[in-house]
């Protein structure tokens, strides 16, 4: 039976003393796509911060593909394979886009041509200054950014966020053919529920730093009281 991708095993973090998860236990298994739903502040986007190094490790252990990655430096887990699409897109502004993703490539199948077939907006703009280029052409470069640098399990913190229907709908093709793909494992942070249950198979609700359901997208997709119980009205 293959390792699982990534493991997180009674992981308690947070900030300094601040504990902001407790008791996170989950796998995801090679090529599987995650997301990950719940309320403002129960600590979503914090867990992939933890994932990634940047907060405070309380207690438990993560691992990647079996490998205990819970003391490694952040650029030694990128290293690793980790790769992460932050909420604030974190692009260069004074460096071309084609520049974006030439600083970021790894060696692997992604290239900046795989990932202009992925986002053919991107091919147009190759030139432009990251501070000139539109809120949904920065979530397209931050996504291929993250994916030049080949990871095997790529963390993704609300990549709709603040976008244009039109440009989410965009995205969630580009995220449902990764998915496809099948050579990559994903954990998506999503507040739009509609959008996170149609990305993944497989969905986590958190509240208040806890997983509250770990099981299959479809059950709260039919069954919309049980999602309003943990999350509220559906988002549209």
């Amino acid at each position: 039976m293959a390792e699982p991708a990534l493991t997180l095993d009674n992981v308690r973090a947070g900030y300094g003393e601040t504990v902001v998860l407790e008791d996170i236990r989950f796998t995801v298994a090679p090529g599987e796509t995650v997301s990950i739903i719940g309320r403002n502040g129960v600590g979503k986007s914090t867990l992939l911060a933890t994932i990634m190094g940047h907060t405070t490790l309380h207690g438990g252990r993560i691992a990647l593909h079996g490998k205990d990655i819970s003391k490694l430096a952040v650029y030694r887990r990128v290293s690793a394979g980790l790769g992460y699409v932050p909420q604030e897109r974190e692009i260069f502004p004074s460096l071309s886009l084609r520049e974006n993703l030439e600083v970021a490539t790894r060696p692997g199948s992604w290239t900046f041509k795989t990932v202009c077939d992925l986002f053919p907006r991107l091919a147009e703009r190759a030139s432009t200054m990251g501070n000139q280029l539109s809120g949904g052409e920065q979530q397209m470069l931050a996504l291929g950014r993250a994916l030049i640098g080949n990871p095997s399990v790529l963390l993704m913190d609300e990549p709709s966020e603040g976008l244009a229907p039109v440009i989410v709908e965009e995205l969630a093709r580009a995220i449902k053919r990764l998915t496809q793909a099948g050579n990559l494992s994903m954990v998506v942070v999503e507040q739009n529920s509609r959008l996170a249950l149609d990305i993944a198979q497989r969905v986590i609700v958190m509240d208040r730093g806890h997983i509250v359901y770990d099981g299959p997208s479809e059950t709260l997709r039919n069954d919309p009281a049980k999602l309003e119980q943990f999350i509220g009205v559906m988002k549209a």
